[in-house]
């Protein structure tokens, strides 16, 4: 019995109970590689993440973990660089700004005209006491040259040319107009008509739209902020800014049934 005990004693050493200290050294350096790395992320550029990234990689198959043969784990997987494009954008436009902005000096500094760079593109703010009387869509006499001037600039431009109607809240119905709807559509569609007719500007460039009260730019509550918001914009929309809508395309026309032929014995109806 003595021999048999000791026999098993041998033949059963006894077992190690720290082996959990190996996982836990293999889980600990993992988190800290990992804190390692997004504050590598967050901080260094892009170049010094990927240095980090193939020192990493080549640490972990050195040590057995990632076999050659196996795929590529990427740590920050490479993204192309956002380039912001609007100064290029707007550029033109900026010199269109300044151009009209000397042609023109003499009605911006009576307030007719008002010039107005966005990220949407140039707004030309034609007011309606410069341009129309209260209440109609009659271009006023004299403004013809103006209008040439604005034409002249934007001629040479390829940029859609959008011609934007605007009132008051003061509701309108006279003999013409029924609401400000009407009224802001049709001194946008003036404006566009003469574009095309005087100025030869192509019509594949323009449209016009009308937005009533509902855009205003000043408050409506008094004289001076209500005699703001009636204007037209002419909006010389940025390259890629908004596109003209494309026209809907045509249901196509149903094809004519064929007529039955009548069967023998059947007379045929008249007109058939």
């Amino acid at each position: 019995m003595n021999r048999r005990s000791r026999r098993r004693t041998q033949d059963h050493p006894h077992a190690s109970h720290e082996r959990w200290l190996i996982s836990y050294a293999d889980f600990i350096t993992l988190l800290f590689a990992f804190f390692v790395v997004m504050y590598a992320a967050s901080r260094g550029k892009q170049t010094r993440v990927m240095a980090l990234q193939q020192a990493i990689r080549t640490a972990f198959a050195e040590l057995g973990m990632f076999s050659p043969a196996s795929p590529q784990v990427n740590v920050l997987p490479a993204a192309p660089a956002e380039v912001d494009t609007t100064p290029q954008i707007l550029a033109p436009l900026a010199e269109l700004k300044r151009k009209l902005g000397q042609e023109l000096a003499a009605e911006i500094a009576n307030k007719a005209v008002s010039l107005q760079l966005t990220r949407q593109g140039l707004v030309v703010r034609l007011e309606e006491a410069g341009f129309f009387d209260s209440g109609s869509d009659a271009l006023r006499p004299g403004v013809a040259p103006v209008l040439a001037k604005i034409a002249a600039a934007v001629a040479p431009l390829p940029n859609a040319l959008r011609f934007e109607g605007h009132t008051d809240n003061i509701p309108i119905h006279n003999a013409r107009f029924a609401s400000n709807w009407q009224l802001s559509t049709a001194r946008a569609v003036e404006l566009v008509r003469m574009f095309i007719h005087l100025y030869r500007i192509n019509p594949n460039r323009l449209s016009a739209a009308g937005y009533a009260q509902y855009h205003p730019i000043a408050s409506n509550a008094t004289a001076a902020g209500r005699q703001l918001n009636r204007r037209v914009d002419l909006v010389v929309v940025a390259a890629g800014a908004e596109e003209l809508p494309s026209p809907p395309a045509m249901p196509a026309a149903p094809a004519p049934r064929p007529r039955a032929k009548p069967g023998p014995g059947v007379p045929a109806k008249p007109g058939t």
